[in-house]
């Protein structure tokens, strides 16, 4: 399954925050389709725990953001136009910047990718 996500309305000066990430609910990966203004990664690792999902670096390591509210371990969701807050880490040991999250679509089927953008994947 995958899952477009759009991420905005960040509480900062310049309102043309977005960015648009696609999400492997297999895999546990996930890979940037566009931003402005907002550092994102072009890839990496998602972790879900019981009521949200943390979009880390493609090392692991450094969380990129946190998704309230998007359980990806839930067999009943993701849905379109499901939503919740986003945190997003700009800058480390600050406190988050808080955004909304949103499903834009989800898309059941598993086609075999032209290109692979994760590192470790056979194509």
């Amino acid at each position: 399954m995958r899952i477009t996500i759009h991420l905005d309305t960040f509480e900062c000066p310049d309102p043309a925050v977005y960015a648009i990430l696609w999400l492997d609910r297999e895999t546990r990966k996930w890979s940037r389709e566009g931003h402005a203004v907002i550092d994102v990664p072009q890839w990496g690792t998602l972790i879900s725990s019981k009521g949200s999902t943390r979009v880390y670096d493609a090392a692991g390591v450094h969380p990129f953001c946190e998704l309230s509210g998007l359980d990806l371990t839930s067999p009943d969701g993701p849905f379109e136009g499901e939503s919740g807050h986003a945190l997003w880490y700009r800058h480390a040991h600050h406190a988050p910047v808080v955004g909304q999250w949103h499903v834009q679509c989800v898309d059941e089927t598993n086609p075999e990718p032209e290109n692979s953008v994760f590192a470790n994947d056979e194509v």
